[in-house]
């Protein structure tokens, strides 16, 4: 029993690959005698001849390397694009340490460890880049304060 050319016109209607035709093995003496679009339509809507789903991709295979991205895996010299200079921009590295030393002098200053006087020249110091980081800071404000 040879059901390619019903495949075929079953297919051109569904609007899918032949592979996705699939034909009801109970029905299959019926879609045998099919021979017109009509007779293919009119199984079509019987559900003899119905379409398979479409086939995903699977995205396990990506959660698992995800996963171990995560975690700071996969990030040796051989996946590395660019310098370090280009995957961190140095100004980057500059906005992230002065904001976190402008935050400490905003805390100190709010604790009042700090007067208006001296947080306005450690802040010229840290616009100067006189700080390397905010262990740094406290560690010069306790050099000077002695």
């Amino acid at each position: 029993m040879n059901l390619k050319s019903q495949k075929r016109l079953a297919a051109s209607i569904m609007k899918v690959g032949k592979t996705r035709v699939k034909i009801n093995p109970k029905r299959i003496e019926d879609v045998n005698e099919a021979l017109t679009k009509d007779d293919v339509r009119a199984l079509i809507s019987d559900n003899a001849i119905t379409k398979k789903p479409k086939q995903g991709i699977s995205r396990g295979r990506v959660r698992l390397k995800n996963a171990q991205k995560k975690k700071g895996r996969r990030r040796g010299k051989g996946k590395r694009e660019g310098t370090l200079k280009a995957r961190t921009p140095k100004k980057r590295a500059w906005i992230n340490k002065i904001r976190a030393i402008r935050d400490e002098l905003k805390k100190m200053r709010a604790e009042a460890s700090l007067t208006a006087t001296e947080y306005r020249d450690l802040y010229l110091k840290a616009k100067g880049n006189l700080f390397q980081s905010r262990r740094h800071l406290h560690e010069y404000i306790e050099r000077v304060k002695r």
